[in-house]
C-alpha cells in the first residue's frame, strides 16, 4: 500500500510500529526448525518450541521487576484479554473462597476493556463501584478508601491513563485495597516500558500489558498474576498456560514481545525523562495560544507519561482538527482509539470535570523514543496555524 503523501504518525498511544527487535525475532522464528511447532507436543520440535517460549516468559517476567517468577506471567492475545481475565478471573475466585466479597471497585478513567465488562460483573452477581478522579486526572487514595470495606473482592485502577498520560499512585492505592483484604489489579497497558515500573514496589496482585503499545505485534500481551492470587480461568480446553488461559500459544509473537522487553527495559527511566522533556516543549509551544489548554492543567504534573500530550481547543471539535491536521500530514487522535467511532465526549475528560464542549475539542498527541523532535515542531506549527488562522 502506498500513501499519496508522507504522514507523521503521532498516535502511538493507539498502536505503535513494529520495532527492529520484534521483526528480527519473528524472522528468526520463521526460518527456524520450530516454526509452526506446537510447544505442547512431546516430540523434539515441540520441546524446543516450549523451551524458547519459556525463555520469552522469563524475559517478560524480568521486565516487570526483580524476582518476578516466569510462572507468574500468562501470555494472552493482547491487553484487552489480559484485562478481562484479571477482572473476571480474580473476582470469581475470591468470591468462591469468601462469599461475602461481592463488590468490585474500579475508576471512571479506565479503558473500555474494563468499563465495558461491568455488565458482565453485574450479571455474575457483583456490585461495582466507580470512583472518580480529581481535576488533574488522578484517583486520590482518600477517594478510594471511602469506597472500601471487607466486602470488596478486587480493585482495578490503571497505571497510566491512555488519554491524558496521568500516572496513578498505584502503590498507595494497592496498599489501601490490601488493608481491607481486597486484591488489586492494574491495567499497565499504556505505561509498560514507557515509565519505570516494578510490581514489587507497586505491590499489585495482577498487571496487564500489551505488545502493540511498545513495538511488538498486536497479537500478543500478558497478564502478571502474583503467585497465590486466586484465579478462575475464563475458558477451558487444553490446559495451556498452567490452565489459566487455554489455547495453543503464539510462540512467534511471544518471542517478539520478549525481544522488545529485553531491548527497552534497561533504559525505561532515562527515556521516560527524555520524552517528558520533549512533551514539555510541545506543551509550551501549543499553550502559547490562548485557545489551547492542557487537560491536566497548568503547571503540568510531574507524574505523567512523557509521550502523551493531551489538550483541548476552544471553538473547535476534535473531528475537525483531526481532519485538518491529516491534510497537513499529521495523524493524531481525540482519545482512545478503541472508542474513536463514538460521537460522545471522552468519558475520561468528562470524569475529570471538563465540560462537554471542552472534551469535544480534545486532541491526544502521542509518540515514543523514535520520535523526530523536528516533527513535533512542525506539528506545533501546523496546529497553531489552524487554530489561529
Amino acid at each position: 500500500m502506498t500513501l499519496s503523501a508522507p504522514y507523521v504518525n503521532l498516535d502511538y498511544a493507539a498502536s505503535t510500529p513494529l520495532r527492529a527487535e520484534a521483526l528480527e525475532a519473528m524472522r528468526s522464528y520463521d526460518v527456524s526448525p520450530i516454526a509452526g511447532a506446537n510447544p505442547n507436543s512431546l516430540h523434539s520440535l515441540g520441546r524446543e518450541a516450549a523451551r524458547v517460549l519459556e525463555e520469552a516468559r522469563r524475559s517478560v517476567a524480568s521486565s516487570l521487576g526483580r524476582g518476578v517468577r516466569p510462572q507468574e506471567v500468562v501470555f494472552t492475545s493482547g491487553g484487552t484479554e489480559a484485562n478481562v481475565l484479571a477482572l473476571l478471573g480474580i473476582a470469581e475466585a475470591v468470591r468462591a473462597k469468601d462469599p461475602a466479597r461481592t463488590r468490585i471497585v474500579t475508576s471512571a478513567i479506565e479503558h473500555d476493556s474494563i468499563l465495558d465488562n461491568i455488565p458482565a460483573l453485574h450479571a455474575a452477581g457483583f456490585a461495582v463501584d466507580i470512583v472518580k478522579p480529581g481535576v488533574r486526572g488522578v484517583i486520590e487514595v482518600s477517594t478510594l478508601e471511602e469506597t472500601l470495606d471487607d466486602h470488596v473482592a478486587l480493585v482495578s485502577i490503571m497505571f497510566a491513563n491512555n488519554e491524558t498520560g496521568a500516572l496513578q499512585p498505584i502503590g498507595e492505592l494497592a496498599r489501601a485495597a490490601h488493608a481491607v483484604g481486597a486484591n488489586f489489579h492494574t491495567d499497565a497497558i499504556q505505561g509498560y516500558l514507557h515509565a519505570p515500573l516494578d510490581v514489587n514496589d507497586l505491590g499489585v496482585d495482577a498487571l496487564s500489558l500489551a505488545g502493540h503499545k511498545v513495538g511488538a505485534p498486536v497479537s500478543c500481551g500478558a497478564l502478571y498474576l502474583r503467585r497465590g492470587v486466586p484465579f478462575t480461568p475464563q475458558a477451558r480446553g487444553g490446559g495451556q498456560e498452567a490452565g489459566r488461559r487455554p489455547g495453543t500459544q503464539d510462540v512467534r509473537s511471544a518471542l517478539a514481545l520478549a525481544a522488545v522487553a529485553r531491548a527497552l527495559a534497561p533504559s525505561v527511566a532515562g527515556e521516560w525523562l527524555r520524552l517528558r522533556t520533549l512533551s514539555d516543549a510541545l506543551y509550551a509551544r501549543l499553550l502559547s495560544s490562548p485557545r489551547i489548554h492542557a487537560t491536566l492543567g497548568v503547571p503540568l504534573p510531574e507524574d505523567r507519561l512523557g509521550g502523551i500530550v493531551s489538550i483541548f481547543v476552544d471553538g473547535f471539535e476534535s473531528e475537525e482538527l483531526i481532519l485538518q491536521l491529516d491534510q497537513h500530514g499529521f495523524c493524531v487522535s481525540a482519545g482512545s482509539a478503541c472508542s474513536s467511532a463514538s460521537a460522545q465526549a471522552s468519558h475520561v475528560l468528562t470524569a475529570m470535570g471538563l465540560s462537554g464542549d471542552a472534551a469535544n475539542g480534545s486532541l491526544r498527541i502521542s509518540f515514543d523514543d523514535r520520535v523526530d523532535p523536528e516533527a513535533l515542531d512542525a506539528f506545533a506549527d501546523a496546529l497553531l496555524a489552524i487554530v489561529e488562522g
